[in-house]
């Protein structure tokens, strides 16, 4: 896994605190665990979780496009997000399912 510097690129000066374990705890070390969970696993956790808490802005585009490099397929997240809507709310699968729509369409064009 690359090394992560979004927060602090993003929020290194505002919250230099959060930005740091945003990139050393949480990517660092724990995304970094892979002998306990795979990286595939843990975004198709993360992305299940954004949508069930309703997050459905960049960070979950982010984790679709990280769950497709982590080798989840475009068939896979389409049924993934489709099972998801009768639990999440199917607002927040409609939602989703156009970032993985965008998503895994970019290189088909």
């Amino acid at each position: 896994m690359k090394k992560q510097t979004a927060g602090r690129n993003e929020m290194g000066e505002f919250a230099p605190k959060f930005a740091e374990l945003n990139d050393d705890v949480l990517f660092g070390e724990v995304w970094a665990r892979e002998d306990k969970l795979s990286l595939r696993d843990r975004s198709l956790i993360t992305v299940a979780t954004l949508v069930g808490k309703g997050i459905l802005d960049s960070s979950l585009k982010y984790h679709i496009l990280n769950a497709k490099n982590n080798g989840v397929s475009k068939e896979e997240m389409s049924e993934i997000l489709t099972h998801i809507a009768f639990y999440a709310g199917w607002p927040n699968a409609w939602a989703a399912l156009r970032f993985a729509k965008e998503v895994y369409e970019e290189n088909e064009k």
